[in-house]
């Protein structure tokens, strides 16, 4: 879709905390077309699914105080992902126009962008993402995680994120993990 660059603030909440707020305003923006899609849901940290098969994500990539936020959304057409079901807006019934998804999709974020910096984090800004998440007790595994190499492989259940967007994975044997970044997949 594109991508747009914040430039971080002094009192700014913390950058990662852009990937969540990305997340709210694509969701809003799907809808926006879509209507009320029941089965769509983010995952954390960046993608937006239906029904488990991806639609849309989010990258963030920093350099200095400059946060870059690449959106990429399936508008017309979704790609053959080994091990992974992609699905396009287009199936929702919806034929969007790309030019006006991004403009809708920028006006979510300006708006979403606004409240941020407004002190809308953590607490408005977690409530509008775990509204639009999978439910709490989803079942979650940890693919390929960056903070902490040896919770590759992780399988628990998802209870919520922690006040800096961090994901709370709850394990079968009652431990709760926090993951900062990482891999996260939804067990079929």
């Amino acid at each position: 879709m594109g991508s747009t660059m914040v430039a971080r603030r002094a009192g700014d909440p913390p950058a990662a905390s852009l990937s969540l707020l990305a997340g709210v305003a694509l969701y809003d923006a799907v809808t926006h077309f879509a209507g009320d899609a029941p089965g769509l849901t983010l995952k954390w940290p960046n993608d937006l699914l239906w029904h488990k098969a991806k639609l849309a994500g989010v990258l963030l990539e920093g350099q200095g105080d400059v946060i870059v936020i690449g959106i990429g959304v399936n508008l017309s057409f979704a790609p053959q992902l080994a091990g992974r079901d992609a699905v396009a807006l287009c199936a929702f019934g919806h034929d969007v126009p790309r030019d006006d998804f991004a403009q809708i999709l920028a006006d979510k974020f300006a708006d979403a962008l606004a409240g941020w910096r407004a002190g809308q984090w953590p607490d408005a800004i977690l409530s509008r993402w775990l509204h639009r998440a999978h439910p709490i007790g989803t079942s979650l595994f940890i693919r390929a995680p960056i903070d902490d190499a040896p919770q590759a492989g992780l399988t628990g259940r998802f209870d919520g994120l922690e006040q800096d967007g961090a994901l709370r994975i709850r394990l079968d044997d009652g431990q709760l993990r926090i993951i900062h970044a990482g891999e996260v997949g939804v067990t079929p």
